[in-house]
C-alpha cells in the first residue's frame, strides 16, 4: 500500500474540495472539522513519507492518458522539501482562516478553493514529468483565482483580472516549452542532472528557447521582474490569501519550477554550456534589487510586503542559477525559510488589520503595546527577512554568499550587501513605529483577537528562529537541502 502513498497525500486536500464546496454556508463546525483533519492527515503522511524518502524508498505512481504521455506522481528529495514548507503552513493558515472568517460569507466557496489551491500545490511538489507539472501548475491558476476575487468588491475583480492575464500568459508559455520540449525529446521525466542527452549539442538554438519560454512560463508565479506585477494587486484579497499567496503555493511553486527546469530537465551541465545560468542569476539579481526598491516606496503594509516578497523569492533563483553548490544549498533553504517568515509576516499583518483596522505603515504606531503578541511575531520575521543572526533568513544568505564567491562571482556579496541594507531600510522603520512610538489616544479595539488568530504566526514566529538555531540537525531545512545538493552535484 505504501506505493500509493503520494495520491493519498493529493487526495487529503483534492478529495475534500468538492465535498466542502457543497457544504451549506452555516455548517461552520463540521466545515471546520473536516478541514482541520485533512490538514492534519496530510503533515503525517508527508511525516511518513519524508521518513522513508530519507531512508532511500522510492515512491512513483503513473497514469498514461495517450501513447507517451502520462500523469505520473513521485516522491523524491526535492518533492519532500516542498510538501514539507505546504503540509505545515497550510494546517496553520487553515486555522487561521477559520478564525479570520468567522462571520463571514461564502466561507463554504473559500475553503473548498483553499483546498483545490493545496491540492494543485501538492501536485506540482510530486510531479513526475514536465507535462504533469504543467497540468498541475494550470490548476493551481484556477484554483487561487476566486480566493483573489472572494471579497468581491470591483477592486478585487480588477486583481482577479490582472492575476489571470499574467498567470494564463505565462501558462500558455510554459504549455509552448513543454510541447516544443517533448516533440523534440518525447517525455520528459524529472532526473538528477537532466534528462536532454545530447539535444543540446544537437539542437542548441531550440533547447535555449525551450528554455526561456519555460522559465518565462514559472517566472510569472515567482515574480521575476518584469513579470511581477500581479502580485502586489493581489493584496486586496483576505490575509489567509495573501499568506498562501507569498509563502506556501503560487510563488513558491514558481521558485520550485526553476528548480525543475534547471536541475531536473537540463541538468547544471547543459545550463553552463548552453550559457543559460549568467542571464537568469541576472534577472534574479535584478528582482531582488527592484522589489526592494519598490517596498521602499509602499505605505500599504501588505504592498510593502508583497515587494518584499518580489525581492525575497528571487534569492532561490539566484542560488539555483549560480551554479554553485554553496549558492544551490542557500536557495533551496530559503525556499523554506522565506516561506516561514514571510507567512509570520503576513498572519501578524492580518491580525493588525483585524484587531486594530491598522493596514499601512504610518498607521503602525504604538502596535508593540497594544498587540504585542502579533508585534513580535512580526518582529521576528522582519529580522529574519533583513538577515540578523541568528535568524532563518541569516543562514540562507550566509551561503548565497558563500556560494557567490565559490563560483567566482563577488559581486553576489554586494548584491546581498545591498538588498539587506535596503530590507533594513523598509522594515525598520515598521519595528520603530510599532516599539517606539506612543499609540494614538483614539486608538480603540476592531475586534477581539482570538487563540485561532494569534497562535499561528506565534509558531511560524519560533519556525523562524529554530530554523537558524538548528540549522545543522540533521532534519532542519538546511541539512535536507545538503542532501538535495549532493544528488544534482556529483
Amino acid at each position: 500500500m505504501t506505493e500509493l502513498l503520494p495520491l493519498a497525500i493529493l487526495m487529503t486536500s483534492l478529495g475534500v474540495a468538492p465535498a466542502i464546496l457543497a457544504m451549506p454556508d452555516d455548517w461552520s463546525r463540521l466545515r471546520t472539522a473536516v478541514n482541520l483533519a485533512a490538514a492534519a492527515l496530510k503533515l503525517g503522511l508527508v511525516a511518513w513519507l519524508s521518513l522513508s524518502v530519507a531512508q532511500g524508498a522510492e515512491f512513483g505512481l503513473g497514469l498514461e492518458i495517450a501513447p507517451g504521455l502520462a500523469l505520473e506522481l513521485k516522491a523524491d528529495a526535492l518533492s519532500v522539501l516542498f510538501l514539507a514548507l505546504s503540509s505545515v503552513l497550510w494546517l496553520l493558515t487553515t486555522l487561521y482562516a477559520v478564525g479570520y472568517l468567522e462571520g463571514g460569507t461564502d466561507r463554504s466557496r473559500f475553503f473548498g478553493f483553499f483546498s483545490l489551491c493545496v491540492a494543485a500545490t501538492v501536485g506540482i511538489a510530486m510531479a513526475g514529468n514536465l507535462f504533469t507539472f504543467v497540468v498541475f501548475f494550470e490548476l493551481l491558476t484556477l484554483a487561487t483565482w476566486p480566493l483573489v476575487v472572494h471579497r468581491g468588491s470591483a477592486e478585487a475583480h480588477r486583481a482577479g483580472r490582472i492575476y489571470l492575464v499574467y498567470t494564463l500568459g505565462g501558462g500558455l508559455a510554459l504549455t509552448l516549452g513543454a510541447a516544443w520540449l517533448y516533440a523534440l525529446a518525447g517525455a520528459v521525466p524529472f532526473a538528477p542532472r537532466g534528462v536532454l542527452g545530447d539535444l543540446p549539442q544537437t539542437h542548441p538554438v531550440a533547447v535555449t528557447a525551450i528554455f526561456v519560454l519555460l522559465i518565462a512560463g514559472v517566472g510569472v508565479k515567482a515574480a521575476l521582474v518584469p513579470l511581477h506585477g500581479w502580485l502586489p494587486v493581489s493584496m486586496v484579497a483576505p490575509a489567509p490569501v495573501s499568506a498562501l499567496l507569498h509563502a506556501v503555493a503560487v510563488v513558491k511553486s514558481g521558485a520550485y519550477g526553476i528548480m525543475r527546469i534547471v536541475y531536473d530537465v537540463y541538468g547544471v551541465e547543459t545550463m553552463q554550456g548552453l550559457g543559460l545560468a549568467a542571464p537568469l542569476a541576472a534577472l534574479a539579481g535584478a528582482t531582488i534589487l527592484w522589489g526592494s526598491f519598490r517596498a521602499l516606496r509602499q505605505d500599504d503594509l501588505k504592498k510593502r510586503l508583497a515587494y518584499s516578497t518580489v525581492s525575497q523569492v528571487s534569492y532561490i533563483t539566484l542560488g539555483v542559477a549560480l551554479i554553485s553548490p554553496l549558492a544551490a544549498v542557500g536557495g533551496l533553504a530559503h525556499l523554506i525559510h522565506q516561506g516561514i517568515m514571510k507567512i509570520t509576516l503576513f498572519l501578524a499583518a492580518g491580525n493588525f488589520a483585524e484587531g486594530r483596522g491598522v493596514k499601512t505603515v504610518s498607521g503602525m504606531d504604538g502596535m508593540g503595546r497594544l498587540m504585542p503578541g502579533a508585534t513580535l511575531a512580526f518582529t521576528v520575521g522582519a529580522l529574519g527577512m533583513i538577515g540578523v543572526p541568528p535568524l532563518a533568513g541569516f543562514i540562507s544568505k550566509w551561503y548565497l554568499g558563500a556560494g557567490g564567491l565559490d563560483a567566482g562571482q563577488p559581486a553576489v556579496i554586494a548584491l546581498l550587501a545591498g538588498s539587506g541594507l535596503m530590507n533594513a531600510a523598509y522594515f525598520l522603520p515598521i519595528l520603530y513605529r510599532a516599539w517606539f512610538r506612543d499609540p494614538p489616544a483614539d486608538a480603540v479595539p476592531k475586534r477581539r483577537i482570538g487563540w485561532m488568530l494569534a497562535v499561528p504566526p506565534a509558531v511560524t514566529a519560533g519556525f523562524v528562529l529554530a530554523a537558524g538555531l538548528l540549522a545543522n540537525a540533521p532534519f532542519s531545512p538546511l541539512g535536507w537541502t545538503r542532501f538535495i545538493v549532493s544528488l544534482e552535484y556529483l
